[in-house]
């Protein structure tokens, strides 16, 4: 089972993003042979832009991280052409996954991280 976490940065202020909404959700297959996004968690990051309690014992499948970025900066006095960004990843079920967020007003980049 994998650990996986995120970190959001806000490149344009030079520090963490705390407060940013994040959602957790896991692809599945139902009867019908149709996909749908499952939740898993949901949270919110600290004020070190960190969320560490997504999930403990993912197993291996198809995951999608959802950052509610558009509040984020609207309570910041910001716009963005981005209101949520996704990041979708395939997880083995072995190791931590950690997938960090950099974030500014109109663009983000993701890697995944250590």
């Amino acid at each position: 089972m994998s650990k996986i976490t995120t970190h959001v940065l806000d490149t344009v202020l030079g520090k963490p993003a705390g407060g940013v909404a994040v959602r957790l959700e896991r692809h599945e297959i139902d009867r019908r042979k149709t996909g749908r996004w499952a939740p898993v968690s949901a949270s919110e990051t600290d004020t070190d832009g960190r969320c560490r309690d997504l999930t403990q014992n993912a197993a291996a499948g198809t995951y999608r991280l959802t950052f509610e970025t558009g509040e984020y900066l609207k309570r910041n006095g910001r716009a963005s052409l981005y209101p949520e960004v996704y990041i979708t990843f395939t997880c083995d079920g072995k190791g931590h996954y950690h997938l960090p967020l950099l974030l500014s007003d109109n663009s983000y980049t993701t890697y995944r991280g250590s």
